[in-house]
């Protein structure tokens, strides 16, 4: 490692570093494979997209995958809500080509089971779910999220998942 990127840290990409939060730093960065870069902060990974670069929160990682030369990403949207939980549907990974990965591995692997603080598995009728309480990137708090088996009674997760947000906040709901 150079002094340079000792001292200063990594280069930071210009479709990066003009998204920024204030006060948000990389602490890792390099060029993917097809174009654009892929960086780590505090907040998220940064991926490269249609508009240069975009974060996705630590928070909406349910996997990544470290194989040969690329990092699988498989981000989770908000499918529905119950009270203070969010019920989450993964979207389809994502392919990162890391010629020169660096600490990129090792850097989201930390952060991705950094933010999750507890997680359960209940089976259900019609499936199971995985109910997993996570810190929230940048913020002094957290999240339950709950992520249904496909065939899961919809109706079912979402009464339990409150519940539990409830629960999780201090007392039940009025």
């Amino acid at each position: 490692m150079s002094v340079w990127r000792r001292l200063f840290g990594p280069t930071v990409p210009d479709e990066i570093r003009e998204r920024l939060a204030t006060d948000e730093h990389v602490l890792a960065a390099t060029p993917t494979g097809t174009g654009g870069h892929v960086a780590v902060s505090a907040l998220g990974l940064w991926v490269p997209d249609a508009d240069g670069a975009r974060r996705i929160g630590w928070d909406r990682i349910s996997k990544a995958v470290w194989r040969g030369d690329a990092l699988a990403v498989t981000e989770a949207e908000i499918a529905d809500r119950a009270g203070d939980a969010v019920v989450l549907r993964d979207l389809e990974p994502v392919r990162h080509v890391l010629p020169k990965p660096g600490r990129i591995p090792y850097l989201v692997r930390q952060r991705v089971e950094g933010s999750i603080r507890s997680r359960y598995r209940k089976e259900l009728p019609g499936g199971g779910a995985w109910f997993v309480v996570r810190k929230l990137p940048g913020v002094d708090g957290v999240v339950l999220q709950v992520r249904p088996d496909p065939g899961t009674e919809p109706e079912v997760v979402r009464s339990i998942a409150e519940e539990a947000a409830a629960k999780l906040a201090g007392g039940p709901r009025e």
